[in-house]
């Protein structure tokens, strides 16, 4: 039997038809918002909750994002969202509560994946970051700097980590109801 799961660096990065059972999944809608919001963003956790409690920093069209480490090259990047982004984040900073621990969210992610029937193994809070950014490389991946520069990487991290994974013809016409609009 052929493995078709995909990892790196030992974080599931899902496939779209694996991200529309698990979304299927979820069984509060604030919890399928702020799943959605961590996808279509690609923030990392810690800036998730962060813009929950600086909520000016989204704009209505992008989310301007400080930098939490300090040896960065960029001190802030702008995020790029397509519709589907801005919908989610929307909905995000509408929700009573901001994210849980990221213990309660790892756990949360494996258990509807589990729901879903699909393999929960490196499944994470890092799963949505690392989906989102190899989606977009593999739609725009001569767009690759805006990508590195939403995302807060390097030109060396995002070519090394994100290019050439093995997505199939399907997993690519399925990758653009959710990335449609982000150029």
């Amino acid at each position: 039997m052929v493995n078709n799961n995909i990892f790196k660096s030992g974080v599931r990065i899902f496939r779209p038809n694996e991200i529309n059972m698990i979304i299927k999944q979820i069984p509060k809608v604030e919890n399928k918002d702020k799943f959605e919001a961590m996808l279509y963003t690609g923030c990392r956790y810690n800036e998730l909750q962060w813009l929950y409690k600086h909520q000016e920093a989204f704009t209505g069209e992008t989310i301007l994002m400080p930098s939490f480490k300090p040896k960065a090259k960029h001190k802030e990047r702008y995020i790029r969202l397509n519709s589907n982004g801005k919908r989610a984040v929307t909905y995000f900073l509408r929700s009573k509560h901001n994210l849980p621990s990221r213990d309660g969210w790892n756990a949360n992610i494996r258990r509807w994946c589990c729901d879903a029937g699909v393999t929960n193994e490196g499944a994470s809070s890092k799963s949505t970051r690392k989906t989102w950014e190899s989606w977009l490389m593999t739609m725009y991946p001569d767009k690759y700097p805006l990508i590195f520069l939403s995302q807060g990487h390097t030109d060396k991290v995002s070519m090394d980590y994100y290019l050439m994974l093995p997505f199939n013809d399907q997993d690519k016409q399925d990758m653009r109801f959710y990335t449609d609009g982000w150029i």
